[in-house]
């Protein structure tokens, strides 16, 4: 039997969902083909989704037209916006999740995209046409045609589960791995890593002591991910702290001599800001104890999660430890920790379209890639899923830029870095990071993917309508000036300093100890000319960056001149064919990576490390010479 597609999409993780919806949304037939249909999407590890530049992830994907910010409104369970205490370019959303139902949520999701079909199979080969994809062969023995594949695998490709002693094949626990893939892809001279992970026990409610764990609520007023008309959650669930003792440490060590991490059947390297509990007590032995946090897993369910506490200790180690932590005494669990290595690609191989380098119209995505995370994975999915549609048609490319998006952040970084562990994304790890707040996504993103055809028409008039609201409301506040007798005893009962002379409520609005509620208590003209505003249902976001905008203004105009000033070299192509080893001037190093390398743009020649400011000069006069 033969098939025939646009695009293939092989896995239904995160990376899967979100390029295969993509892609049919922009009108190209897809089939995604998965081994667990009713597990898509499925949150393997933490049942969260966001978290310090992770949320920014979600909302840009959302922004876009992507689901991943929609699916998880209609799950979360608790959710919380992080760092609120640091300046707006650290918040960052997060929210627990009820992982069945954001599973069987996506799948509702893709099953209503025209153009897209699901099915269940194990892909086992590529097909090809030279140097060019045909489309994959499946377990079933079906050969099914396309004109792009996308490779979302996760850690199924050679998957190999550690518990203890015991290894075994798999992809995730109770689940197969995909084998014969790297295989393929390396006889055709991709090159070919290995990398480890990690997830802990899981235990029945029912036999914890909640009463003795410290709570930890959810926001009082708690927001969404989604720019559309998604609610927030009515009903929030608490998480709790827990923590180690010195006790839990000891019992963990008794596993050390058979532990496939320290024993050495473990050669992947696994996330270093997500160590294991054993890898955490053994780097910092002079800690005590160590903070976890106990999470829900769903609202109709005992399972909980407990973060922190990875492992890949003999079972009863885990066990035995996990009984000494106060409120676990009589826990029970439904499955122990584990580790799992599995086959990435190292990204350099890749252009910014995630395209291959080797392979026309072979595109990668997700875990293997090199990253960890949901969001990072979905993030790559959505632009390999675009850009597939994009090259089929005949159209320009997707490449988001570092000045527009932490996506664009994480592509970058990984084709022209590498990596050698588990690529996780931090705020630090954005420049620009000010001007990528969560807050202002749809501003960003939205008028790009419209221009797709992407981006609803109604997600247009929605960020028009948010933006006019914006720039009416900051007029306000820029042309209303309050009387020193009228505000001065608000400003002392705030702490700060009192007016002299009549001042616009913009400079009040700059003043840390003030925002929006506060010039509202001051100015009840203010409060009233709100009113209209507080009926829309953006309302609370639309405020949110009224208020964030002015405060930093000075900030963002900074950031925004240096965003014009460097982007010229982001703007400067260079040829794929391009003789740097000729360029006798510039570095060994930096000819040698180039070569090996071929960066589109100059700029992305600069981040390479090993790469000077100098080499860049040179190839800079190169290319004034055309």
């Amino acid at each position: 039997m033969r098939l025939d597609y646009d695009i293939v999409v092989v896995g239904g993780g995160h990376a899967g969902c979100e390029a295969a919806a993509a892609a049919a949304n922009l009108g190209s037939s897809v089939l995604l083909i998965s081994m667990q249909i009713d597990r898509l999407a499925y949150m393997s590890c933490n049942p969260a989704m966001g978290g310090v530049a992770k949320g920014q992830i979600v909302r840009e994907i959302d922004a876009m037209g992507g689901y991943s910010g929609i699916v998880t409104d209609y799950s979360t369970l608790q959710f919380r916006m992080l760092n609120r205490s640091k300046g707006p370019a650290m918040w960052s959303p997060r929210a627990q999740c009820d992982m069945w139902q954001f599973s069987s949520c996506w799948r509702r999701t893709l099953e209503a995209v025209p153009n897209l079909d699901l099915r269940q199979d194990t892909v086992t080969a590529f097909l090809f046409e030279g140097l060019k994809i045909r489309g994959v062969k499946t377990l079933s023995g079906v050969e099914i045609y396309s004109r792009a594949v996308i490779l979302t695998g996760g850690t199924f490709l050679n998957g190999k589960i550690h518990i203890g002693e015991s290894s075994y094949a798999g992809g995730r626990m109770g689940e197969a791995a995909s084998t014969g893939l790297s295989e393929q892809l390396h006889s055709l001279g991709f090159e070919v890593e290995t990398l480890k992970t990690g997830t802990p026990v899981r235990i029945d409610a029912r036999t914890i002591d909640f009463s003795v764990l410290t709570e930890q609520k959810g926001d009082e007023n708690p927001a969404k991910f989604s720019f559309t008309d998604t609610l927030p959650v009515q009903e929030q669930m608490p998480c709790y702290l827990v923590y180690t003792n010195l006790e839990v440490h000891d019992i963990l060590k008794t596993g050390f001599d058979r532990s496939p991490l320290f024993t050495g059947r473990i050669r992947g390297r696994g996330p270093r800001y997500c160590p294991s509990i054993e890898d955490k007590i053994e780097r910092f032995a002079d800690k005590d104890r160590h903070q976890l946090f106990l999470e829900p897993c769903g609202r109709h369910t005992h399972e909980y999660y407990l973060n922190g506490f990875s492992s890949s200790l003999p079972e009863e180690v885990q066990i035995n430890a996990l009984h000494k932590i106060q409120g676990f005494e009589r826990a029970k669990v439904y499955r122990p920790g584990y580790a799992i290595e599995y086959d990435y690609f190292d990204p350099t191989q890749l252009k910014s379209t995630l395209e291959t380098k080797e392979v026309e119209n072979l595109y990668f995505a997700g875990q293997v890639n090199g990253t960890t995370g949901y969001e990072e994975a979905a993030g790559q999915g959505f632009v390999a899923g675009v850009n597939a549609h994009l090259k089929l048609v005949g159209k320009d490319p997707l490449v988001l830029l570092r000045s527009q998006s932490y996506i664009g952040v994480l592509i970058d970084d990984l084709i022209t870095k590498g990596v050698d562990e588990p690529y996780r994304m931090f705020t630090s790890r954005a420049e620009y990071r000010i001007l990528l707040r969560q807050d202002n996504a749809d501003e960003r993103l939205t008028p790009i993917s419209y221009k797709l055809g992407l981006a609803s028409e109604n997600r247009m008039r929605r960020l028009e309508e948010k933006q006019e609201s914006q720039a009416t409301i900051q007029h306000y506040l820029e042309q209303h000036k309050v009387e020193p007798l009228q505000v001065n005893a608000f400003l002392e009962e705030l702490g700060t300093s009192a007016l002299s002379q009549k001042a616009d409520m913009a400079s009040l609005l700059q003043r840390p100890q003030i925002n929006l509620q506060s010039l509202r208590t001051m100015n009840p003209a203010f409060g009233r000319f709100l009113e209209k505003y507080d009926r829309l249902p953006f309302a609370q976001e639309l405020l949110e960056e009224v208020e964030v905008s002015m405060k930093y203004s000075s900030y963002i105009q900074k950031e925004e001149e240096n965003v014009a000033r460097l982007s010229k070299y982001d703007s400067l192509p260079l040829r794929s064919d391009f003789d740097y080893k000729s360029i006798l001037s510039i570095s060994y190093e930096a000819r040698e990576k180039l070569s090996r390398l071929k960066p589109a743009t100059l700029g992305q020649a600069s981040r390479i490390p090993g790469v000077s400011p100098s080499d860049i000069s040179v190839l800079l006069i190169w290319l004034n010479k055309g």
